[in-house]
């Protein structure tokens, strides 16, 4: 059954992702009016997210949010089916790296160093990946969840190499990054994902207790690789600028809790500055801190 209906959608997967973009954002818009207004695709979740993490914005305000929020997650799924046919100078082009940023990792990598690379989901996270590996030295690694779907996931791991960037299943990046470590590359790791309460480190993010992730930190002290913190900000429709800068040189000189504090800063900027391109659709906080 799974294979049946992977080879059911695939078409129409292929066929969007060649529309011209003019084309290609009409649609968006039709599937915007789809989603929102007749699905109405977890619209509780997302309004109640906002709710908790702006509680000095009106009523009128969250709604505006929540509704370009969904124009832009509707751009971001289809934008993620163009990584199937779209050019090498397209994705340049439209998902563009600062003149500091290429600065940055070509320091890094003159200087034979590898770094691990933290990000949220901010923009176009998937765009970003594959700019990166047409525009810098450093072998890109990106860990991943593997999907439930084998059709799907290998559809999924098929877009995000097609420009020559390798993915780390998660439960093996330790070991892998271990095993490429005589190898000048960057590993990107998306830092907002939700943890085990247990296994967490936690902190306030947002006017809200969040759990975080240890494994950035922890690995970045264990091989004391540079932690670049990564934004990808949509300039306009269609068009995303990546900026990069260094977060810590040394992790392996910094206190327990200071790293994931770090990047966790850092994305709660990004996310006032232009809070419709997080993913708000996300459970992020459906588990509270342990007593």
């Amino acid at each position: 059954m799974k294979k049946l209906g992977f080879y059911i959608v695939l078409p129409f997967i292929y066929g969007i992702s060649l529309l011209p973009f003019f084309i290609f954002y009409g649609l968006a818009d039709f599937v915007f009016v789809l989603l929102y207004f007749v699905i109405g695709y977890r619209k509780k979740v997302v309004y109640q997210n906002l709710k908790n993490s702006f509680p000095d914005k009106s009523h009128k305000e969250l709604k505006q949010i929540e509704r370009r929020f969904y124009r832009y997650l509707v751009d971001l799924i289809l934008e993620t089916f163009k990584t199937l046919t779209i050019s090498k100078k397209e994705a340049i082009k439209r998902c563009a790296f600062t003149d500091d940023t290429l600065s940055l990792f070509k320091k890094l990598a003159d200087e034979k160093k590898s770094c691990i690379i933290v990000m949220g989901h901010f923009g176009n996270w998937e765009w970003a990946g594959n700019t990166f590996s047409l525009m810098n030295k450093q072998q890109l690694y990106v860990i991943y969840h593997p999907l439930t779907n084998p059709y799907f996931d290998k559809l999924m791991y098929d877009m995000r190499t097609r420009f020559g960037t390798k993915l780390y299943a998660m439960k093996d990046t330790m070991r892998e990054m271990i095993k490429n470590r005589q190898e000048v590359n960057a590993t990107a790791f998306i830092a907002d994902q939700t943890p085990a309460p247990e296994n967490a480190y936690w902190t306030t993010f947002l006017h809200q207790d969040t759990p975080v992730f240890w494994g950035t930190e922890k690995i970045a002290q264990k091989l004391n690789y540079p932690i670049v913190y990564v934004t990808v900000n949509r300039v306009k429709r269609g068009y995303y600028k990546v900026h990069a800068e260094v977060l810590v040189e040394n992790p392996k000189d910094t206190k327990e809790g200071e790293i994931s504090e770090l990047h966790t800063r850092k994305l709660e900027h990004d996310i006032r500055h232009q809070p419709e391109i997080w993913l708000w659709s996300h459970r992020r906080w459906k588990h509270k801190r342990p007593a």
